[in-house]
């Protein structure tokens, strides 16, 4: 995998996560932030930086991003369920509010 197939992920607390591009733009924030249409920095480095985001929530939002791309085509019956711990929902729901996924 190229540098340009991934997108590095910076949470708030300096935890880094580099996952695909593919998985990314599972979040419509993230594909508009790395659209070199947009004129955003972040499409010429590779890297967002989510200061409001812990690092607990982003590595939650990244293995979502993986879960959506695995089962983007995979018929309703067989999809299991995406397991969310009761103490991080609300920051989970903002987080994913935040980044449109």
């Amino acid at each position: 995998m190229s540098q340009s197939d991934t997108v590095k992920l910076i949470s708030a607390d300096g935890f880094e996560f580099i996952i695909s591009r593919e998985a990314a733009y599972v979040s419509n924030t993230i594909k508009s932030m790395l659209d070199e249409q947009g004129g955003f920095m972040e499409s010429e480095t590779n890297q967002i930086t989510f200061p409001g985001i812990s690092g607990a929530v982003l590595e939650r939002l990244c293995q979502y991003c993986y879960y959506k791309v695995k089962y983007l085509h995979t018929p309703s019956t067989a999809i299991p369920e995406f397991k969310v711990h009761r103490d991080m929902a609300l920051d989970l729901l903002m987080a994913a509010n935040y980044l449109d996924m």
